[in-house]
């Protein structure tokens, strides 16, 4: 019999807490985002100062790929810790690292290009810790702390705040570069000087918000599910949820104590990969498969979409150009796939919004590529009206990204493992995925290198990159449809069945 105050939590209903609860959640999403949105303009802004152009290769691709190393590293061990020490109690660490990287980066010690870079680099791999240990944490507390009748879209909520983090890059950037252009004087000392300062202060904006949620952070109790299922403590996590969640305390006191003898075997164990190996394959190549596809996605933005800009006048004009198109993205493509999912997710299910996301973004990845070289690189350079069509395909792209795998990918491992193993496979999952997007990511710096006749990547490498997208897709929608799981409407408890 489930014990009554995981049977409340399950069926409680929707009360402030559990919208406080997302916020407070979400700032770690939304700084992820901010970060990574914010750096193709700052890239140009680097570019102006150390190297009178654009940045090498080699130095914006590490500038990018070195934040989702250190967002591994941070699943694989804040995951751990989460399930070892307690989600709250590591859930301010992960918090003070991010806040600190994000500040840090902008402090990127000395004035000579090599010190700079090196150091700049150092604090975005420190930043990258912060933001990788958030997500297994944030995501397991929101599905401990719902009801199982709208868990998917308290998670899916959590996730979207990576929409705002979006436009907050995009508006902050737009912003900074406006009032440097503005105010600062136009010699070419003067103009580094200014640029400089700018693209440090938007990298240190963007831990304000998720500052601000620390003290919350602190004051939240430890999920229920935790108390009573890892530490064996169901009378403590009554009281736990007695404060923050309206439930008279007569409903989920216990009349008997828990069994004193909790399961044993450990992570990786024959037992654990017979009763959830499946699972946790699924979770992370499906993972996997997103994020190479999703993140490429995102440089395309400032690459493809290059020629759009025209000339800027001057570097923040470049800057503003870059966070603009992002921002235009963001709201008319990005943030309503989010929000489909907040919707639909609890009324369809997770497997088919994953795998019906995983097709579309297959079918327009071919759409873009298989035409590519003889269509689209043509047309788009002399063709407004391709343009629109370039543009209203690759906006599709983010839709049915975040309305599908990358937004279920980050909800589902938060359900189908055992209250002892959630966060940590929850990590292992998303380590994985943050694998696959440093591959799309430095597989996409291989198809952007410029062609020599045009502003736009390499038609051939782009051709190709696009299909190899496209078949990545397809492979996600196989792994979906032959070992996902579907867990809408079902108890976490339903895992510790035969624990």
């Amino acid at each position: 019999m489930p014990l009554r105050v995981l049977s409340a939590l399950d069926n409680a209903r929707i009360q402030y807490y559990h919208f406080k609860a997302t916020v407070i959640a979400g700032m770690g999403l939304f700084t992820d985002a901010y970060d990574f949105f914010c750096i193709p303009p700052i890239i140009r802004l680097l570019g102006h100062i150390y190297y009178n152009d654009a940045l090498p290769t080699h130095v914006s691709s590490t500038l990018i790929t070195v934040v989702l190393l250190g967002a591994a590293i941070g699943q694989l061990v804040f995951g751990t810790l989460g399930d070892l020490k307690g989600r709250r109690r590591v859930y301010g660490l992960s918090l003070t690292i991010m806040v600190l990287g994000s500040v840090a980066c902008g402090f990127s010690i000395c004035g000579m290009r090599v010190c700079v870079l090196w150091s700049l680099v150092f604090f975005r791999f420190l930043l990258g810790l912060g933001i990788g240990g958030d997500y297994p944490l944030s995501a397991t507390i929101m599905a401990e702390f719902a009801n199982k009748k709208t868990r998917g879209a308290f998670i899916a909520g959590v996730f979207s705040m990576q929409g705002i983090g979006i436009l907050a890059a995009s508006g902050v950037t737009a912003v900074v570069c406006s009032s440097f252009d503005k105010y600062s004087k136009k010699s070419k000392d003067y103009m580094t000087t200014d640029v400089d300062i700018a693209w440090r202060l938007i990298l240190m904006i963007g831990g304000v918000p998720a500052a601000l949620t620390f003290y919350l952070r602190m004051m939240m109790p430890e999920t229920a599910r935790f108390t009573a299922l890892v530490e064996r403590n169901p009378v403590q996590a009554a009281m736990d949820m007695g404060r923050v969640l309206d439930v008279p305390m007569n409903e989920i006191a216990e009349d008997a104590p828990i069994p004193a003898h909790p399961p044993t075997y450990p992570l990786f164990s024959k037992q654990f990969l017979h009763r959830h190996g499946r699972d946790l394959f699924s979770c992370a190549a499906s993972w996997f498969l997103v994020d190479v596809a999703f993140y490429a996605n995102n440089l395309v933005l400032s690459t493809v979409f290059f020629y759009y800009i025209g000339k800027p006048t001057n570097v923040y004009h470049l800057a503003l150009k870059v966070a603009s198109l992002q921002a235009i993205v963001a709201a008319s493509a990005t943030i309503p796939g989010y929000w489909f999912t907040y919707y639909f997710i609890d009324r369809i299910g997770r497997v088919k919004i994953q795998m019906f996301g995983f097709l579309m973004m297959a079918l327009i990845y071919f759409a873009m590529g298989i035409p590519y070289k003889e269509y689209w690189f043509k047309q788009v350079q002399n063709s407004k009206k391709s343009r629109v069509g370039f543009s209203i395909l690759y906006g599709l792209t983010f839709f049915f990204a975040n309305f599908g795998p990358n937004t279920t990918t980050f909800i589902v491992p938060a359900e189908v493992f055992p209250a002892r193993f959630r966060s940590t496979c929850h990590g292992i999952s998303g380590a994985i995925g943050k694998v696959g997007a440093i591959v799309g990511t430095i597989g996409f710096q291989w198809a952007s290198s410029a062609n020599a006749n045009s502003d736009l990547p390499h038609p051939h490498k782009m051709t190709v990159a696009l299909v190899i997208w496209g078949v990545v897709c397809l492979l996600g929608a196989l792994v979906t449809y032959f070992f996902a799981r579907e867990t809408r409407g079902l108890s976490l408890e339903d895992n510790e069945i035969d624990e």
